[in-house]
């Protein structure tokens, strides 16, 4: 191997790490889902706050998510908070206008922080609206010592070019066979 070409190799590497870091924010493992079906949320934390624990996460339910539903975490306590929906949906005839509007991980000892060297997943489940477009999943990262508002959406489009806490974005598709997913 020639000098030149470990050379670039080294630097291209460099370059991955580097931009695998500028972007560590609360992502979702899935990025996209077909309109009208169930979507298993998998939040991703990359990292505390300036190197300190996370102790807690807190989602904010997008308007159009139906039925959300929390996994139970082990070390972690679960806290639903319900209420008017942005979004009434209709569940066979029915018009739900009240569910879940925010979901809380709070760790039960400090056995159970997330330390900023780890990684770690929290994951809801729900039903997806039958209109294809964007969703943003705002999520408050809640540290021993401050915390990350990951809530910035995009004035149009779903770019989070320039956003320094942007939301978790899931990309709604078309689907051929839209139907209520309930």
């Amino acid at each position: 191997m020639s000098i030149s070409i470990a050379i670039k190799s080294v630097a291209a590497c460099a370059a991955v790490i580097c931009a695998s870091s500028a972007f560590a924010h609360v992502t979702l493992a899935d990025q996209a889902a077909l309109a009208g079906t169930y979507y298993r949320a998998t939040l991703r934390v990359g990292h505390g706050c300036e190197g300190s624990p996370v102790t807690g996460l807190r989602v904010t339910i997008p308007a159009g998510f139906q039925d959300a539903k929390p996994m139970p975490k082990a070390g972690w306590l679960l806290a639903i908070k319900s209420g008017k929906l942005d979004k009434p949906f209709d569940d066979h005839g029915k018009q739900v206008t009240e569910g879940v509007t925010e979901i809380t991980w709070t760790a039960a000892s400090k056995d159970s922080w997330l330390q900023d060297a780890y990684y770690d997943e929290f994951v809801l489940r729900g039903a997806l609206p039958a209109t294809a477009g964007a969703m943003w999943f705002k999520v408050l990262q809640i540290c021993e010592k401050g915390s990350v508002d990951w809530s910035e959406v995009p004035a149009s489009g779903t770019s989070s070019k320039g956003l320094k806490n942007p939301a978790a974005l899931l990309e709604i598709i078309p689907s051929e066979h839209v139907g209520h997913a309930h």
